[in-house]
């Protein structure tokens, strides 16, 4: 089976434009629905959280009609981080999870992403066959047997206790001044809450949203308001979350920003010497750097490595029982903890690094040094297929005989918009910049 509705990570567009109109909401739920409810019975539980985003409402009407039209019970969460989705599929023993979020995107951007009910999102196959119900005649369930819905108050904070279990007991951040930055998104309540009450000195960024400012000059994707409320501040770090809360970004107490790279590295390293690093390995995406690749060989670790894509690193990690992986965008898995990046609980691993070393912040974020990385992105026309040409083969191919075992090459299509992203690292940033400007060259010129 083939999937033409579903990316890397969900379903996701601009709102009221195909896909995320009301009307697809409607049948996707109503697919999703049939597909939950196989065996006829009643009594299923889908949970759906979402962002701030002002279309969040339309979805989640549209969604619940769908769902309950066949048969299931809807249990609506309101606002609430990503990870809180997986968690709260799992222990309310529903047999769905659906967030409705475009994470980082901006506002009027929108998405709507599946959770199973062990809590981890749906596979590639599931989705398949989600989208085969969707394309024909869907079967409603009889009068009585339509489903309810209902709001779950406490959702939130059902989410914010776990989420303190995951820190050390008895541990506490007395004397932390903490920059958190919410952008304006799903966890604008409940990540200021964690931490003042695990003991900091909370200033918090990012927790007004209005509908429209999710992720707008705020949040992991613009850190840079983060490192000035930082440097204003005093503080001895922030959290830069994105708007769903499955990514962050660290900053130090000089306002130098900490990629995923960085952060997987100091848990791997803390997790090997605690002898909790399963398998020895740290699993992520082609994107990481090769000085992450390095610096974890020079401990004995090993990098595995995935395509790009949060739930590729879950399928590795799950296959191969690795507990620790993520993408240097800022995706932390940790399945000793959560189904999904967590960006809150990642950050709460960095606090308790830095409790329980004594060091700062700008010590613990430099692990190791990053080989030159160099990423552009060129877009192309609808129909298109420039890595097909031979003129860009011929071009990738000198590339990576160029730069031979000094670097690397990596082109890809994006996965959620009409791009090819060029990306190389090379130890001499002059051999980088050549080889990058010669790929995007001929791909514009085969794009045009």
């Amino acid at each position: 089976m083939t999937r033409q509705l579903f990316g890397t990570d969900g379903v996701r567009g601009r709102a009221n434009t195909h896909p995320m109109t009301a009307e697809l909401a409607l049948r996707l739920g109503a697919a999703a629905g049939r597909y939950f409810r196989q065996d006829g019975s009643n009594g299923h539980r889908v949970v759906i959280g979402k962002d701030t985003r002002l279309s969040g409402y339309m979805l989640e009407n549209a969604l619940t009609a769908g769902l309950t039209s066949t048969g299931m019970n809807v249990l609506l969460l309101g606002p609430v981080p990503t990870p809180a989705v997986g968690f709260l599929t799992r222990s309310m023993r529903a047999s769905v999870g659906i967030m409705i979020s475009a994470s980082h995107n901006p506002a009027e951007d929108n998405g709507i992403k599946f959770f199973g009910p062990d809590g981890f999102k749906l596979s590639d196959e599931a989705e398949a066959e989600i989208e085969t119900i969707l394309q024909g005649e869907i079967p409603l369930a009889p009068p009585r047997q339509i489903g309810r819905a209902r709001r779950i108050e406490d959702g939130r904070g059902r989410y914010v206790e776990y989420a303190k279990t995951t820190f050390s007991a008895g541990q506490r951040l007395d004397g932390l001044k903490v920059v958190i930055d919410c952008a304006n998104g799903a966890a604008y309540r409940a990540a200021p809450d964690v931490l003042w009450e695990l003991g900091a000195e909370v200033i918090a960024l990012g927790v007004k949203p209005d509908g429209f400012n999710i992720n707008d000059g705020v949040g992991s994707t613009h850190p840079q308001a983060c490192a000035e409320a930082v440097r204003q501040h005093g503080a001895h770090l922030g959290i830069s979350l994105d708007g769903d809360a499955d990514r962050v970004m660290i900053v130090d107490e000089t306002g130098a920003v900490a990629d995923g790279d960085q952060i997987m590295a100091l848990l791997a390293g803390r997790w090997a010497d605690q002898g909790r690093l399963r398998g020895d390995a740290l699993v992520a995406t082609v994107m990481s750097n090769l000085g992450l690749e390095r610096h974890l060989a020079r401990r004995g670790l090993r990098l595995e490595r995935t395509a790009v894509g949060d739930r590729y690193v879950v399928e590795r990690m799950r296959a191969g029982g690795f507990n620790l992986g993520g993408e240097q965008s800022g995706h932390i898995v940790m399945t000793d903890y959560a189904t999904t990046g967590d960006g809150l609980i990642a950050g709460l691993q960095f606090l308790a690094a830095l409790a329980d070393s004594g060091e700062r912040a700008s010590t613990l974020v430099r692990q190791f040094d990053p080989v030159p990385q160099m990423l552009q992105n060129v877009r192309f026309r609808a129909g298109a297929d420039p890595l097909s040409a031979d003129a860009v083969r011929a071009e990738i191919a000198a590339a990576e005989a160029r730069l031979a075992q000094s670097g690397r090459v990596l082109i890809r299509k994006s996965g959620t918009e009409p791009l090819i992203r060029v990306m190389a690292e090379a130890e001499d940033e002059i051999v980088l910049r050549e080889v990058v400007d010669g790929i995007v060259a001929a791909v514009e010129r085969a794009a045009a």
